[in-house]
């Protein structure tokens, strides 16, 4: 559902807000829509999306085509962009891009002192593979020296996962901590949070994830 929901960037509006392509499906359109009452540039760029050490890298890529790359709309316009895949999908893994929209301000008025901010949205493009792929998660909980509960996740699948929430609670269900800043975690990588609750290394706690695919709800001894 969150990928077929409208994404905002204050003056233009996205739909949808995730793309999958496929062998079978290796075009898709996405609607960008000026929601402002000004004229606005838009520009499109397409880079690798990898991950490192818990933050996401973004690299220079022809493997994915936006057309067009550039155009204007007027107020209330709407523009269709087509996403294209240029490569071979990869025989066991996703592969994950990201495609950002981007305005492009125009020259500030000579009477204008303020500072004009561009508006950025990212959208996830994820490329499936032949085969079958299902994200594999490993969680853990390690009790820190300095206080508090250090959280970790790795995907050992061949997809990604999306965790929106991420929730700790004693047995007897109170809470411990919890953290709901969206974030993705790619196949082969990792991610970490640091939960303000505490708890002794060797008790249990109970997790509960909120995410794109089936949601978490496990016990882990705190390490």
């Amino acid at each position: 559902m969150a990928a077929a929901a409208p994404a905002s960037a204050g003056s233009f509006m996205v739909t949808p807000v995730r793309i999958t392509l496929s062998a079978s499906q290796s075009v898709t359109p996405i609607t960008v829509r000026n929601e402002s009452q000004e004229t606005t540039v838009v520009q499109v760029d397409v880079v690798a999306w990898t991950q490192r050490d818990g933050a996401d890298v973004y690299t220079a890529t022809r493997e994915i085509l936006a057309t067009p790359p550039i155009f204007t709309l007027k107020p209330g316009a709407s523009q269709i962009v087509r996403i294209g895949l240029r490569r071979d999908a990869d025989p066991a893994r996703e592969l994950a891009y990201r495609v950002f929209l981007q305005e492009v301000p125009p020259p500030p008025k000579a009477e204008f002192k303020g500072l004009r901010v561009a508006l950025r949205m990212g959208i996830p493009v994820f490329v499936l593979p032949p085969a079958a792929v299902a994200p594999q998660l490993r969680w853990r909980a390690q009790a820190m020296r300095e206080g508090g509960l250090s959280l970790s996740l790795r995907n050992d699948g061949n997809a990604h996962i999306q965790v929106m929430e991420v929730r700790l609670a004693h047995p007897a269900e109170r809470e411990i901590a919890a953290e709901r800043t969206p974030v993705y975690v790619l196949p082969g990588q990792s991610q970490g949070w640091r939960m303000k609750g505490s708890a002794p290394s060797g008790a249990t706690v109970r997790l509960r994830a909120r995410t794109d695919g089936a949601d978490v709800d496990t016990d882990l001894k705190v390490e």
